[in-house]
């Protein structure tokens, strides 16, 4: 793939980058930038999400990239490469910023999720090239770090532990001013305990993307995203109970008082149309 060269100081929506600590003088670019400066949420967490946290990733990226956010990640495992996927999906713009050097696409198993970012307009970041001999080690992901936190208006965690390396980056982002934005999580749940900490600690929570949007796009804060039609009254009812947070097939079943068969090929059409996505054990979701 085609490698660019660009600096810092002269590409108007990298310019942000220019008022962070060691900012970069240039950057190795695969694939398009934006011209302009446009409203920016980096999306960050656990390599390991649970099923609630591969929900609420999906949701914000989708949410966000298709009011015109830009959905910054690092493409790790986990949080990351669910973000970039979704903004994908929703037919927004994604970027992913990595430690490695260009034009190797790290992690291997995320390179097809790296190559989507840049054939659907968004780009891949790095501050190296393999011109430059540059070694990876545990330090370059500390460094990447504060490029992911300084690209963005603000920083969005979606589940992350105690432990997780996560929030170094919110820690960059409150080193440069920048808003840090956290889904709570279930108490009793590990996988949550870092953001649970993180609110104790001031971050704002986020329970909707308009918590997000009054800060980074204050002008389209309140504008509602259109729920998709349903081809009949089952499936518009179906796609109701799902925005209400009704996610149990069987509990949608028993709300609307249909059969099972008929619920069935109501959610099976929905889903061969786009609206929905399955969860697995018959749970559902808007896409």
């Amino acid at each position: 793939m085609k490698i660019n060269k660009v600096a810092v100081n002269s590409h108007k929506y990298l310019e942000v980058l220019t008022h962070i600590a060691k900012p970069p003088r240039e950057l190795y670019v695969m694939g398009e930038l934006p011209m302009t400066r446009q409203p920016t949420i980096a999306i960050v967490g656990t390599r390991k999400p649970t099923a609630y946290g591969r929900e609420v990733t999906q949701r914000f990226a989708r949410e966000l990239a298709s009011r015109g956010v830009v959905v910054v990640s690092g493409l790790a495992l986990g949080v990351d490469a669910l973000a970039h996927q979704a903004a994908i999906d929703s037919g927004g713009v994604t970027i992913a910023i990595l430690a490695n050097p260009l034009p190797d696409i790290r992690p291997s198993t995320n390179r097809q999720i790296g190559e989507n970012i840049i054939k659907s307009g968004g780009a891949i970041l790095s501050e190296h090239d393999a011109s430059s001999d540059y070694v990876v080690g545990k330090w370059s992901f500390l460094e990447r770090n504060r490029l992911v936190a300084g690209i963005a208006d603000a920083i969005l965690i979606t589940e992350a532990s105690a432990k997780s390396g996560t929030l170094n980056t919110a820690a960059r982002a409150l080193e440069q001013g920048k808003d840090v934005f956290v889904v709570p999580g279930n108490i009793t749940s590990p996988a949550s305990a870092g953001c649970n900490e993180l609110l104790k600690q001031g971050a704002t929570p986020a329970t909707s993307i308009d918590d997000i949007m009054q800060v980074i796009a204050p002008e389209q804060a309140g504008q509602q995203a259109l729920l998709p039609l349903g081809n009949n009254e089952l499936e518009t009812s179906i796609l109701k109970q799902i925005q209400l947070g009704v996610r149990d097939g069987e509990q949608m079943q028993q709300n609307l008082d249909v059969t099972a068969s008929e619920i069935s090929v109501a959610l099976t059409m929905l889903e061969l149309g786009g609206s929905i996505r399955p969860l697995g054990a018959n749970k559902w979701t808007l896409r």
